[in-house]
C-alpha cells in the first residue's frame, strides 16, 4: 500500500509540474516538447549523450525559431534574437555556466557575468588584439615565423602528418609567445617534447564527462575533487576524469610563466611587448586598486586556453575538407590564388606576409565556409536578464536562460543553400544574398563580448593556409576520405554530419609538393 501511495504521489507531482510548466508559466506560449518544459534534466540528458546542439537544431526545424527547452530555458534561431540578446547594450549577462572557465579561483574577462565587469577588464588590453596590431609589426612577424616552423615540421615528417596534433602545436606556440614572450613561449614545432606533452589532457576524451558534471553538478564536482586522505582515495573511484584534469598542465605552465615574469627585473619586463606586460602596467604595484598576480595569471591563462583549440580545430577541418576528393575543385582554386602571390608579398623565408594573406578573397571564402560548417564553438551561448523582456514576440520572464548556437544559425536552409555541403564558392556568388548570409554568420559571436582574439586567429589561419597551398596539394590518408575528424566541444563531439563515421582527435593528411 505504501508503494502505491508513493507512486501515486510521484505521478500527481509530475502531472502538477506539467500543468504548471505548460499552462501557467509565462513561457507556456512558446512551442516545444512538453517533456523539456517539465524538467531541466531532459536537456541535461541530451548533454550527457553529447547530442544537445544537434537536438536543439532539430527542435528548431520542428517547432520554429523560438523553442522552449526547459522549465525556464528558451533557445532562439534568428538574427533579431541575436541583436536582442547579444547586441551592445542588451543588458543580458552570462549565466553560472561560465563559472567553469574561472582559473586559479579568479574570474577573468570570459567568466565575468556582468557586462560592466567584462568591459572594464577588456579595455585594459583590447588594443593589443586590434586588427592593425596583427597585420604588421612584431605580431605579424611572429605569426610568419611560426608558419615557417610548421612548414619545416611538415618537411621533416616527409609530408605525412597527423594534423590534429601538429596544428595544436602551431596554435600553442603562437598564443604562448603572444601572451608571455620569452617568459613562457613554447617550442612544440621545434620538437620540445615537454611542451608537446601539454596538449595531452586536451586529447583525453574524459574531459567531456568532467564538463558535464561541472555544469550540472558544480558543487558536488568541486567537493569530489577536494577530498583528501581515505575519503580522497574513495572519491577517486568516482572522478568524471582522473587527475590531471583537463588543461591542468597548460594552467600550470601559464602560472609558472606569470611567476617568472613577476620575478623578473624591471629592465627584463620592459624588454617584451607581450600581452602580460600590458596587464602588468595595471598591477596593484603600479596602480591603486589594480590587479594582483593571480588576476593577471587568470586572465592570461584564459586567453591561452581560448587560443589553442579554436584556431587549430578550424585549420584541421579546413585542410581535411579541402583534401576530400569531392572538394578538389575548391583546393584547385585556392592553389591558383596563393600561387599568384607576388614575390614582394613574401617574407625573407618565402612565407606569405600576414598583411597580404589577409587580402586573398578566395582564401577568405574558404575560411568563412569552414567556420560556417565547423564553428570552433558551435554550441549554445547562455545568457539571462534580471528583468522581463520581449524577444521575437514572446515575453521572457526575469532569470530565464536564453541562448543561440552558431550550429543552428549556420544551417538555416533559407539562408544557406544546401547548408550541409562544404562550398566556399557560395561566399563569392554574385547571385547569392551575401548580405543576409553575413547576418547569419556568427562564428565569432557579436556585440561587446564577441571573440577578442578574432584578428589573431585570422592572421594565423590565412598565413598558414596560404603557405601550405603555395607548396603542397593535400589528400586524406587511410580512410579519412570518408571518415570525419572529431573535436571535443564542452560535453559534445563535433564532426562532419554527412559522414557516417568519425574519429575523435585524429586527422591523417598527406602533403604532396605541386
Amino acid at each position: 500500500m505504501t508503494w502505491i501511495l508513493i507512486a501515486a504521489f510521484i505521478v500527481a507531482f509530475l502531472v502538477y509540474q506539467l500543468s504548471v510548466s505548460t499552462s501557467f508559466s509565462p513561457l507556456a506560449r512558446i512551442p516545444g516538447p512538453k517533456t523539456f518544459a517539465l524538467t531541466k534534466f531532459k536537456l541535461a540528458y541530451e548533454d550527457y549523450k553529447g547530442t544537445r546542439t544537434r537536438k536543439i537544431n532539430a527542435l528548431h526545424h520542428q517547432y520554429g525559431p523560438v523553442v522552449r527547452i526547459g522549465p525556464s530555458e528558451v533557445t532562439f534561431n534568428s538574427t533579431s534574437a541575436v541583436r536582442a540578446i547579444y547586441g551592445a547594450g542588451s543588458g543580458f549577462e552570462r549565466t553560472g555556466f561560465y563559472h567553469m572557465f574561472e582559473v586559479y579561483g579568479r574570474k577573468n574577462m570570459f567568466s565575468f557575468a556582468t557586462t560592466k565587469q567584462h568591459g572594464e577588464r577588456k579595455k585594459l588590453f583590447a588594443h593589443a588584439y586590434a586588427k592593425s596590431a596583427m597585420l604588421k609589426g612584431q605580431n605579424a612577424q611572429m605569426v610568419e615565423q611560426k608558419v615557417k616552423l610548421y612548414m619545416d615540421l611538415l618537411e621533416r615528417d616527409g609530408g605525412k602528418s597527423e594534423i590534429f596534433s601538429t596544428l595544436h602545436y602551431f596554435s600553442l606556440d603562437t598564443i604562448t609567445e603572444f601572451l608571455y614572450g620569452s617568459f613562457g613561449k613554447t617550442a612544440c614545432l621545434e620538437g620540445q617534447r615537454q611542451d608537446c606533452a601539454l596538449i595531452g589532457d586536451i586529447i583525453d576524451i574524459a574531459r567531456r564527462k568532467l564538463s558535464w558534471y561541472a555544469v550540472h553538478f558544480p558543487h558536488f564536482t568541486e567537493w569530489l575533487y577536494s577530498r583528501t586522505g581515505v575519503t580522497g582515495c574513495i572519491a577517486k573511484r568516482f572522478y568524471p576524469m582522473q587527475m590531471p584534469t583537463t588543461y591542468s598542465g597548460i594552467r600550470l605552465h601559464a602560472l609558472k610563466a606569470t611567476q617568472k615574469y613577476a620575478s623578473a627585473s624591471a629592465s627584463a619586463k620592459a624588454s617584451t611587448s607581450a600581452l602580460i606586460s600590458r596587464l602588468w602596467s595595471h598591477h596593484h604595484s603600479q596602480k591603486p586598486n589594480g590587479l594582483d598576480d593571480l588576476d593577471i595569471a587568470s586572465e592570461c591563462a584564459d586567453h591561452l586556453l581560448a587560443g589553442i583549440d579554436t584556431t587549430s580545430d578550424t585549420l584541421m577541418f579546413l585542410i581535411w575538407a579541402l583534401s576530400r576528393p569531392e572538394n578538389r575543385q575548391f583546393q584547385d582554386k585556392l592553389i591558383e590564388e596563393v600561387c599568384n602571390i607576388p614575390e614582394d608579398s613574401l617574407d625573407s623565408n618565402a612565407i606569405p606576409k600576414v598583411e597580404n594573406s589577409d587580402k586573398l578573397s578566395y582564401l577568405d571564402a574558404v575560411i568563412k565556409e569552414t567556420l560556417r560548417l565547423y564553428a570552433p564553438l558551435p554550441g549554445s551561448e547562455p545568457r539571462s536578464l534580471p528583468t522581463a523582456t520581449i524577444i521575437d514576440g514572446y515575453t521572457i520572464p526575469p532569470g530565464t536562460v536564453v541562448s543561440i548556437s552558431p550550429y543552428a544559425l549556420h544551417r538555416n536552409p533559407d539562408v544557406f543553400k544546401n547548408p550541409m555541403k562544404f562550398n566556399p564558392d557560395r561566399w563569392l556568388d554574385p547571385c547569392a544574398n551575401l548580405a543576409e548570409m553575413k547576418k547569419w554568420f556568427w562564428a565569432f559571436s557579436s556585440g561587446g563580448r564577441m571573440c577578442i582574439g578574432m584578428h589573431l586567429a585570422m592572421a594565423e589561419m590565412t598565413t598558414l593556409v596560404a603557405a601550405i597551398y603555395r607548396k603542397y596539394r593535400t589528400t586524406p590518408m587511410g580512410d579519412f576520405d570518408t571518415v570525419s575528424p572529431g573535436i571535443t566541444g564542452r560535453y559534445e563531439v563535433f564532426y562532419d554530419d554527412t559522414c557516417s563515421r568519425m574519429r575523435e582527435h585524429e586527422c591523417q593528411i598527406e602533403f604532396t609538393p605541386h
